[in-house]
């Protein structure tokens, strides 16, 4: 098949990593192009890093002439399924009504119609088929969200990463990863730690970076027992070294720092919402009601006294080459009705 994603987003935090993830696995036995933005960079991070050398990357104008250079890509590279990324993406496919098969992932949620233009819609949490309204009249598939198995760091390693957040023994580091914008709730973990007051033997350390980074720093000030250390290319070492991960988020479709923690034997604890709920049902880990500082103090608390056991739970479900090979098939399913395909 001839395959082309589109994503205009900058930087690189989840959906990124997805669809690079896509890319890659994909171009091994596909024709595989990425549509961006010409300004796909923010804070040092794109998704381009993470691209293989298989996969052909097209730039796109940022903000002016983006619909009409897409159009003249799509009639030059001749996609059998052109596969959508976030909303922007998807509304402008859906304006150029192209002959290919049409495929939009909600990384966040139905919130536009334009996606109910598109042959088929992928959904990696369980609450999103539900907000897919009942006359849609594509195919809609339950994607598990991909994960890639990290290698395991060794002893020295996980004792160095360690001393760089604190210190090794004696030493008890919660962790959390991820953009640094309101909706990720990263206020309301720094204030929960601080009501908690846990002892000079604990850390929290952030990773990410974004627009709330300056006042999560001005809440975090005066405690030297919280860090913000911005972005990591190398974060998925970092999963090893924590003794605990937190995802705070006041809104998450299905977050897929969680499956890496998880995937690193670190213990899980989360707010109450969205894909979080349906990770922590599947796998374990705590909830709490998102927005609660009290709530999520008192976990916390009680951790830092009495710390929960590392466990690795069986992911196979969600690793690349099953993921990949489902959402191919799913493709496939949408071609009958194309017919100048070439699968």
């Amino acid at each position: 098949m001839r395959i082309l994603h589109v994503i205009l987003s900058r930087g690189f935090a989840g959906s990124e990593r997805s669809t690079a993830e896509s890319c890659n696995a994909q171009s091994d036995r596909h024709s595989v192009a990425l549509a961006v933005r010409s300004d796909h960079r923010r804070a040092g991070a794109s998704i381009l890093d993470q691209l293989n050398d298989t996969v052909r990357v097209e730039p796109l104008p940022a903000r002016f002439g983006t619909r009409r250079a897409l159009a003249r890509l799509i009639d030059r590279f001749g996609p059998d399924i052109i596969h959508c990324h976030l909303r922007r993406s998807t509304r402008l496919v859906a304006a150029l009504q192209p002959a290919a098969a049409t495929v939009a992932t909600l990384h966040l949620s139905y919130n536009a119609d334009c996606f109910g233009q598109m042959d088929g819609l992928v959904c990696n949490a369980r609450w999103q088929l539900d907000d897919i309204p009942p006359g849609y009249a594509g195919e809609v598939f339950k994607a598990d969200n991909s994960l890639t198995p990290h290698r395991r760091i060794s002893f020295s390693e996980r004792r160095s990463l360690r001393r760089e957040l604190g210190g090794d023994e004696g030493i008890w580091h919660i962790g959390g990863v991820g953009r640094m914008t309101r909706k990720k709730g990263w206020d309301v973990l720094i204030r929960a730690f601080r009501r908690a007051d846990p002892g000079p033997s604990v850390r929290l350390n952030l990773f990410g970076s974004g627009s709330a980074r300056r006042s999560l720093a001005r809440l975090a000030a005066g405690d030297d027992r919280i860090r913000l250390h911005g972005f990591r290319q190398d974060i998925k070492d970092y999963y090893q070294a924590f003794d605990l991960f937190v995802c705070p988020s006041r809104y998450e479709p299905l977050p897929r720092v969680m499956l890496e923690a998880m995937d690193a034997g670190t213990p899980v604890v989360a707010s109450a919402v969205g894909g979080c709920v349906e990770l922590v049902e599947s796998y374990g880990g705590e909830l709490f009601p998102p927005g609660d500082v009290e709530a999520l103090a008192a976990i916390l608390s009680r951790l830092a006294t009495d710390p929960p056991a590392r466990h690795r739970p069986d992911l196979s479900a969600h690793h690349l080459d099953r993921s990949t090979a489902k959402l191919e098939s799913f493709y496939r399913r949408l071609l009958p009705c194309r017919p100048h395909s070439t699968s």
